[in-house]
């Protein structure tokens, strides 16, 4: 379990892949108290990663902290970035998707919803292409929601699954899904610091194809996606 800071309040981590981000038997929580060296410690879980996705994620360590970061993400303040590698290139290369989603649970899989609803949330996030090798592109993500198997479903909704992807892509890629959560950013429940998190990629392919491109921190592309340009 690589630990990228702690304190008495937070503690980021990396996920690896095949673990469950929640507090169950050899979920994130667990793994991350043995690493510490506390098996009772408090640690709450405040964001999501899909089991098989990896990277960057915050977990609080006391209820207040756990409610600090909890309000950020409703509000909005809590910035999550991935690296996903897709089939083909979106037109343009820098754009926003949004949609509405309905997930099913008994399926575990979403779908596209022509109106809100009870069960039909918006899905939105920004995207901006950084990278083209073999067919594929390197995409940066920033999520504005949180919706379950919301980057897989939004981006083969619109014909570019992602590699790697089982259940919305095609198959028969011989690896694990190419989603990673790269960067996470957030202020702190205690001092009001500004912190922020990166990881790159594993260096595996079909990561390798873009090898120093992970290393975009996303801030020029965030910027112009801010300003609408």
């Amino acid at each position: 379990m690589e630990i990228l800071y702690s304190d008495s309040k937070i503690a980021v981590a990396v996920k690896p892949r095949g673990v469950l981000s929640v507090d169950e038997p050899g979920g994130m929580p667990e793994l991350l108290r043995a690493a510490l060296g506390d098996v009772s410690a408090p640690l709450y879980t405040v964001h999501r990663l899909d089991a098989a996705v990896g990277g960057v994620m915050v977990f609080a360590r006391t209820r207040h902290a756990a409610g600090d970061l909890s309000r950020e993400i409703r509000e909005g303040h809590f910035h999550k970035e991935y690296l996903a590698v897709i089939r083909g290139r979106p037109e343009p290369p820098v754009d926003t998707f949004a949609d509405h989603m309905l997930y099913d649970r008994r399926r575990r899989m979403a779908f596209a919803a022509e109106e809100p609803g009870p069960d039909a949330k918006e899905a939105r996030l920004s995207f901006a292409v950084i990278g083209e090798e073999e067919g594929l592109a390197l995409a940066w993500i920033e999520l504005h929601t949180g919706r379950t198997h919301q980057i897989r479903f939004q981006f083969a909704r619109r014909g570019f699954p992602l590699w790697g992807d089982r259940k919305y892509g095609p198959g028969g890629d011989p690896g694990p899904i190419a989603l990673w959560s790269c960067a996470v950013g957030f202020t702190h429940p205690a001092t009001g610091e500004k912190m922020h998190f990166a990881l790159e990629p594993p260096a595996e392919y079909p990561w390798t194809l873009f090898i120093g491109r992970g290393e975009h921190d996303g801030s020029e592309t965030h910027d112009a996606l801010l300003s609408g340009t």
